[in-house]
């Protein structure tokens, strides 16, 4: 790992991170923030994450306690934990002949569609009645939370889904625990729902894949730099019965992000177009939004493969979030601070 570059600090330009939920497709979003920190350039003031992104937003913000270069080797840490994790523990084992056959995918593997079967027949509390979670063990072996309460140099924002009322439950850093991150974590069809303060959560991906509100309104960076996970655009419509599902998923976990980027488009076509009244101009704060997307960089995988868990796929994935960071800094760190690098109309809307 090459050690991140020194840059004085009138150079440094300030960041918001968002970090979309993927399974083990957050490993790309680890070489994402890899990429970012051996640059040197880039100051992270805040980070909303869902699921596998509040992973990487927690053990981020833990490791940059003592510099970018511990965040560094704790992400790392955090990823090799998760493929021992998954040797371990996971339910689905392939055979050397079927990661030959069938590379980074598990749709047509005799144990994923065992496993498919299975969790679609039986909840967790069937299957799991004692509610381990192996992600907690990972968790807690890489990130001190008491430290992370004390000593956190980064706003964090976890975004959870509340099974009640169906509303986004968004943690704070001084709220974020291992069961917050389990929380944002939680596939209904896998997990038990996490329990905090008498209230249960599932995934946040089904209401902000992650929520963006948080770092307009309690950050005083402007730039917001979305990584994303799940492809927006597809070239071609699926035609199997696999590629529809994933297809679907890949829509239905992009929803709530997509609604966000709208609102967004709004108030800054209001701003523009002088339609907001003096007096209350000021109180809008004018944001700049950046967006790194894996419609390319991940197009070859499907949904399937974001529970695999083999080393060599996680940093393949890493590398691929490296090297989509590396050609968006080359094209769009002078804009940073300056303007929006993203045209939300043009390309979400």
């Amino acid at each position: 790992m090459a050690t991140t570059k020194k840059t004085p600090a009138n150079e440094i330009k300030k960041i918001n991170l968002a970090l979309q939920g993927g399974g083990a497709h957050g490993a790309f979003a680890w070489g994402v923030i890899d990429r970012l920190l051996e640059d040197g350039r880039i100051e992270i003031e805040g980070v909303s994450g869902t699921s596998a992104g509040s992973m990487n937003a927690v053990v981020y913000a833990y490791g940059a306690i003592k510099g970018p270069d511990a965040a560094r080797e704790k992400l790392h840490q955090f990823w090799k934990a998760i493929s021992d994790a998954g040797e371990k523990y996971s339910p689905i084992k392939r055979s050397p002949l079927e990661k030959m056959l069938f590379g980074h995918s598990l749709d047509n593997s005799i144990a994923s569609e065992m496993f498919k079967m299975i969790t679609h027949s039986f909840s967790p509390y069937q299957l799991n009645p004692t509610n381990f979670n192996p992600l907690k063990e990972v968790l807690e072996s890489v990130v001190d939370f008491e430290d992370l309460e004390k000593n956190s140099k980064t706003k964090l924002f976890l975004s959870a889904t509340n099974v009640r009322t169906g509303k986004a439950r968004v943690f704070g850093t001084e709220e974020v625990t291992a069961d917050a991150v389990l929380a944002s974590a939680c596939l209904p069809y896998l997990f038990q729902a996490v329990e905090i303060d008498g209230e249960y959560f599932w995934d946040g991906g089904f209401m902000g894949n992650p929520v963006l509100y948080p770092l307009f309104y309690s950050t005083d960076t402007q730039d917001t730099l979305i990584v994303h996970i799940n492809p927006i655009e597809r070239p071609a419509p699926p035609m199997s019965s696999q590629d529809i599902f994933n297809r679907m998923n890949e829509i239905t976990f992009n929803c709530a992000l997509i609604k966000e980027l709208r609102a967004i488009h709004f108030v800054q076509k209001l701003i523009a177009d002088g339609w907001i009244k003096d007096e209350h101009a000021g109180k809008l704060k004018p944001v700049l939004m950046h967006s790194m997307r894996a419609d390319q960089a991940l197009s070859d995988l499907s949904v399937s493969s974001k529970f695999l868990n083999d080393w060599d796929f996680l940093t393949m994935l890493r590398d691929r979030g490296r090297a989509v960071a590396s050609e968006w800094l080359k094209n769009n760190f002078e804009h940073i601070g300056v303007r929006s690098s993203v045209d939300l109309a043009k390309e979400f809307l």
